[in-house]
Parts: structure tokens; C-alpha cells; sequence
């Protein structure tokens, strides 16, 4: 193949599409299923054309342009990658050869990493509101984070009559205006300067023990879900091991043209660091494929 794409959200869907309109052959390979953790988003509102659309619809609509232009293979894990004259490509199914590769992997979500987080997965402790929001309705639930992420999944289950709290551990959020308005005026409870210490129940969440960071006061409260929503980390482990040069926080260092340091080898969207946003990953995605395509002249 011509180019290899890890990673099937918004930068390696629109990889792919200019990959294969440059004349490329080019695979697109993902772990799990295509669009990334936007399939978690409720809504996206500033994704230009669409006033509103769920995450998980947008990405749909980007996968299947994107498979009149190149291969998708999904449930497909990249395991290992060698630089050599090719670049190898190892995964669960196969080896294959590539001529240039574009890092799109994203980024995963950041854990609480608490007693009972991990415990009581998928039994009252979830990452995707939109995923499993409607098992909450008219039941006391608790989003932890302070950004764009937890207020949106708070503005979500509100709207699905859900009884939710937002717990951050500042005393001023960093969400959006235009979003810290929506939460203010739907009346949404804020626990100020807390965080979370246990998720406790039985065969399901019954509670967690909440500790003030100012007064370090300890108090168990009742709840039935609790939802993290606390950012993300990138997905780089792949990148780091062939060489390919990351900042402090583990973000691929590209330049204007998502070029690494390494020769026929890029990187676009979340991986990246940056705005972190829908649409500077699929023209990032598309930038990567154009510089892939003049590299390969």
C-alpha cells in the first residue's frame, strides 16, 4: 500500500478521503470501531454544516465517504511498527507493507484511578453519557471534570431527567461560556473544590465519598451513576517506540505540514495536542495525506 493510517475518528477518515482523491492506495486501521471518541460526544454543535449532530452520526456519515476512497479495517490493532526501505505494519490479523504512514490514534480517557472505578465499570461507572445515559433517567448521577467534556455530559443527562451534579475540583470551571451559561440555566448542582476519593455498592454503585480540597472534609454521598469525563492522554506508545519525537505530555511534535522528525511519516488530529477539535483534525487528516502524497512523487 501507499499509505497506512492508524486510527479511524475525524483525521484518519479525512486522511483517507485525500489519500485516495490523490491517487493513493491507502488502509485505514482501528483498533475498535470508526470515529474515534467522537462516537462518545452527545452533540457537536461547531462542526460547520451541521447546526446540530451527534457525534456518532457525523462520524458515520465521514466513515462511509471515506470508504469510497480507501479500506477501513475496524477490530484490526496495530501492534508493532518497523522502519526499515517499507514501513512494516504488524496487527492482530497480518503483516502488511507501506511506503508512508500517518498517525491518527488519538487520545483515550483519562481515569479518576480511585477504589471502585475500575471495579464497577459498566455497573453505575461509565466514560460515555451518551452511550449510557438513558439507563440513568430520573436517577442520581454524578459527572466528574470541569471542561467542555463533563458539561456537555451534564447538560446530557439533565436533558434525559437524569438528577446530575458536576464535581470539580476548582472553584470556577473552564468549559465554555456559551456551556457554563447552559448549566447555570438549567440549574445543574455544582459540588465546588471536590474530588472524588471511592466509588463504593455492591453489585452496583450505591455511592462515593466525596473530600473537600479546601476544609478536607470527607462526606459519603448516595448516587446511582457517576460518569469521568476528566480529558484525555495520546495514544503515542506506538510513535515513541520507532523514534518519532512527542512533547512532555506524550503529543506528536509535527510542523505545519504534519511532518515528524521521521521521513514519510506523519501525524494529524488529537495525537497532535492542539485545539482537540472535530474540525482541525479532519483538515489536519487531509494536510497529512497531501504532504504524504508529495513525499511519495
Amino acid at each position: 500500500m501507499d499509505l497506512a493510517v492508524i486510527g479511524a475518528g475525524p483525521a484518519g477518515l479525512a486522511s483517507g478521503i485525500y489519500a485516495g482523491r490523490f491517487g493513493l492506495n491507502a488502509v485505514i486501521f482501528d483498533e475498535k470501531i470508526s470515529g474515534g471518541l467522537v462516537n462518545l460526544t452527545p452533540v457537536v454543535e461547531n462542526y460547520p454544516g451541521f447546526e446540530k449532530i451527534s457525534g456518532m452520526e457525523l462520524m458515520e456519515k465521514m466513515r462511509k465517504q471515506s470508504e469510497k476512497y480507501c479500506e477501513i479495517h475496524e477490530t484490526e490493532k496495530v501492534e508493532k511498527i518497523v522502519v526499515d526501505k517499507e514501513i512494516e505494519i504488524v496487527t492482530t490479523k497480518k503483516i502488511y507493507e507501506s511506503k508512508a504512514l500517518v498517525f491518527a490514534s488519538g487520545t483515550e480517557k483519562r481515569k479518576i484511578g480511585v477504589k471502585g472505578e475500575k471495579e464497577f465499570l459498566g455497573k453505575g461507572v461509565s466514560y460515555c453519557a451518551t452511550c449510557d445515559g438513558p439507563f440513568f433517567r430520573n436517577k442520581k448521577t454524578v459527572v466528574i471534570g470541569g471542561g467542555n467534556a463533563a458539561v456537555i455530559e451534564a447538560l446530557h443527562l439533565k436533558n434525559l431527567d437524569s438528577d446530575v451534579s458536576l464535581i470539580h475540583r476548582r472553584n470556577e470551571l473552564r468549559a465554555d461560556k456559551i456551556l457554563q451559561n447552559q448549566v447555570f440555566e438549567k440549574g445543574i448542582n455544582i459540588i465546588w473544590d471536590s474530588v472524588v476519593e471511592e466509588i463504593f455498592g455492591d453489585n452496583i454503585v450505591k455511592g462515593i465519598r466525596i473530600k473537600n480540597v479546601k476544609d478536607n472534609i470527607i462526606k459519603n454521598v448516595d448516587i446511582d451513576g457517576v460518569f469521568v469525563s476528566i480529558g484525555e492522554k495520546p495514544n503515542s506508545i506506538l510513535a515513541k517506540g520507532i523514534g518519532v519525537k512527542t512533547d512532555e505530555k506524550g503529543y506528536i511534535t509535527v510542523d505545519r505540514n504534519q511532518r515528524t522528525n521521521i521521513s514519510k511519516i506523519y501525524a494529524a488530529g488529537d495525537i497532535t495536542g492542539g485545539l482537540r477539535q472535530v474540525v482541525t483534525a479532519c483538515a489536519e487528516g487531509a494536510v497529512a495525506a497531501k504532504s504524504a502524497y508529495e513525499d511519495l512523487l
